[in-house]
């Protein structure tokens, strides 16, 4: 079986309006658990992406006022992303050539879901895991 973005991807993710201040955003990743949120514009279009990094370094770093700072002042714009019907090898050289933890897998110019880097990781773990346990059934016993 060949696994492809939509097979990997993790369906609940944080979305947030541009105009979120970064205050309510940290709340808001910290009661979801997650390290990041995909920004939106008004119409739900993905337009940039906010990460814990982004908060202390742009933020907290700079001693910003996170209540007055906005997530679409210091979200990064350039966002990766795959169809959903890309191929897990696929996936993982593009993260790996593009430096990114995060893709967003898209279908019909809609999102479907965020493949993060631990994914990737579960994953391959998984895949070696099952590779490794056919290995093992197929060899014989040494006498």
């Amino acid at each position: 079986m060949v696994l492809v973005a939509k097979d990997i991807m993790e369906k609940d993710f944080l979305l947030l309006g541009r105009e979120t201040s970064v205050v309510e955003a940290a709340r808001q990743m910290k009661a979801r658990k997650r390290g990041f949120a995909v920004i939106s514009s008004s119409h739900g279009t993905p337009e940039g992406i906010v990460t814990e990094w982004d908060l202390l370094s742009k933020v907290v770093a700079e001693g910003r006022d996170p209540a007055t700072v906005k997530v679409s002042d210091i979200m990064t714009t350039n966002l990766i992303s795959v169809d959903a019907g890309v191929g897990f090898d696929q996936v993982a050289q593009l993260m790996a050539q593009k430096g990114v933890r995060r893709l967003l897998v898209f279908k019909n110019d809609q999102v479907l879901g965020v493949i993060t880097a631990s994914i990737v990781l579960a994953r391959l773990k998984e895949y070696i895991d099952k590779v490794s346990a056919q290995i093992a059934r197929l060899q014989s016993p040494i006498v």
